[in-house]
């Protein structure tokens, strides 16, 4: 048993990836995945016009050939801080699950996700901008459609969304809250082959699963924080009232009843992410604005 945890604990280590990504690469390459199968191919046919732009960037070491290359290019160009290290708030927008919950706050000067949605959308979507600007907008819209849905980009107790509450997951210890979530949890809820997040959804799912504003889905990942990943995490239903321990751990019965939890998280995305690349290249009003543009 020795011998097979410590390779597990190597294997869980060479995937981890560094502290300035997010929602781990495959949820978000899944979540480009979804979208791209849930779009026209006269949407599709765009997007591959504006990746061809990519030189143009200037990222070598930081692809973006495809829209799976995209969900993860936010995460990548933030590693070169000298140059992209002013969009490193853009990627979440934590609100306190011990307060009332307020979309604006936390997001001075439009710095946090729920705003560079919005704002990435509306240059994507003006054609009188030169292609690698709405190139780099595009890039951004999808992987922060994928971060806003991650609860604990939204949810916070005093503890920069459980970065600073260690947690063992399951017979692995000693991660964090917050990378539980981004990653081993996410990759487990959408890596059942019996029923792939990738395929083309029906009408009535996505009807089910879609809607609203980039504020209302910060507001889900808070409720979900709020209601759900905290209680769990602490085997407690207030979790407010007097301050958390800075260590925990999840069980497999926990960690099985949050699958499902993450599993919706990564479809919504990638969904969302859909209707979002549709309306930012089709004729009509944008879904993000607070006016729509005719």
């Amino acid at each position: 048993m020795k011998p097979l945890l410590s390779a597990l604990l190597a294997l869980l280590a060479l995937a981890l990836p560094g502290a300035a990504q997010a929602w781990g690469f495959y949820a978000h390459q899944q979540t480009a995945k979804i979208a791209e199968a849930n779009v026209s191919p006269e949407v599709r046919a765009k997007i591959r016009a504006l990746l061809a732009r990519e030189k143009d960037l200037g990222t070598p070491e930081c692809p973006l050939k495809t829209l799976k290359d995209a969900s993860v290019w936010a995460d990548c160009v933030r590693g070169e801080g000298w140059r992209w290290g002013y969009t490193a708030a853009w990627h979440y927008r934590t609100a306190p699950i011990c307060e009332a919950f307020n979309p604006r706050g936390n997001c001075a000067g439009g710095s946090c996700v729920t705003a560079q949605i919005t704002r990435a959308h509306r240059v994507l979507a003006d054609e009188s901008l030169p292609a690698p600007i709405r190139l780099e907008a595009l890039a951004f819209m999808v992987h922060f459609a994928g971060d806003v849905h991650m609860p604990l980009h939204s949810g916070d107790n005093e503890d920069r969304g459980g970065n600073d509450r260690e947690a063992d997951y399951g017979i692995i210890p000693s991660l964090n809250l917050h990378w539980i979530w981004d990653g081993p949890l996410a990759e487990r809820a959408i890596s059942d082959p019996a029923d792939p997040v990738v395929r083309r959804y029906s009408d009535a799912e996505r009807a089910e699963l879609t809607g609203g504003t980039p504020d209302d889905w910060g507001r889900e990942s808070w409720e979900i924080a709020r209601g759900f990943v905290y209680p769990t995490a602490f085997d407690s239903e207030d979790v407010c009232t007097a301050p958390l321990p800075g260590a925990t751990a999840l069980s497999q019965d926990d960690i099985i009843r949050g699958v499902p939890i993450a599993k919706r998280r990564v479809q919504q995305a990638g969904l969302r992410i859909a209707d979002l690349l549709t309306s930012a290249f089709a004729p009509g009003p944008l879904v993000v604005d607070d006016e729509p543009r005719r």
